[in-house]
């Protein structure tokens, strides 16, 4: 099977299993060492776009960004027209820790989703020099033979070269509730996404 990461858009459904290891410049043996160092270079690691992450600082000025704050503010703001300046000190000082625990809890929020993705990372076995590996998923590269087995989540995705009654799980791509069929057959090039079943989509799921 084949990794489909490389930059350039082609349609691997269209061409056949040989000609996709010829375009890719590898072998059912998969690739060598150096190989995959040369292209871990020119393409990066296999990993999806992460969304951008806030500054610290637009993170705590975001608190403030809330009804009852706004409410709040707004008492303050009366109570210091009218002088009562113990209630504006009190009324402004819940405002502020409000805004320091939120601060704090979304902290931790987000490292436990980290580390909560770095558990859950994917692995990928996969043929390189002849021989079976078990790497991390971000380490594939295109040219990479990856071998799936039952059970496996794809960890990138892949043009099918060999295949043995695979079916696999592609609910939120397809909307169908049963697993897809899959093979090696060449497809036309006009064939739509779901109906591609010559290629194993990476899971997201």
């Amino acid at each position: 099977m084949e990794s489909n990461a490389t930059p350039k858009p082609t349609h691997w459904h269209a061409h056949s299993a040989d000609e996709v290891l010829k375009r890719l410049e590898t072998s059912r043996d998969g690739l060598g060492q150096a190989d995959v160092e040369k292209r871990l270079q020119q393409y990066g690691r296999n990993v999806l776009p992460e969304a951008r992450k806030d500054p610290a600082w637009l993170k705590f000025l975001l608190q403030f960004h809330n009804v009852l704050i706004y409410i709040l503010i707004a008492a303050a703001v009366a109570t210091a027209l009218m002088q009562h300046w113990i209630d504006t000190i009190v009324i402004l000082g819940v405002v502020v820790i409000n805004a320091i625990v939120g601060f704090v809890q979304e902290g931790k929020a987000e490292k436990a989703l980290d580390g909560i993705r770095k558990m859950l990372s994917l692995h990928a076995i996969v043929h390189r020099s002849g021989e079976k590996k078990d790497i991390d998923a971000d380490q594939l590269v295109p040219g990479d033979m990856v071998l799936l087995e039952s059970g496996d989540k794809v960890p990138a995705d892949l043009r099918l070269v060999e295949t043995r009654n695979l079916k696999i799980e592609e609910s939120p791509l397809t909307g169908e509730s049963l697993p897809v069929t899959k093979s090696t057959d060449t497809l036309d090039q006009g064939t739509s996404l779901g109906d591609r079943k010559n290629i194993a989509f990476r899971a997201p799921w």
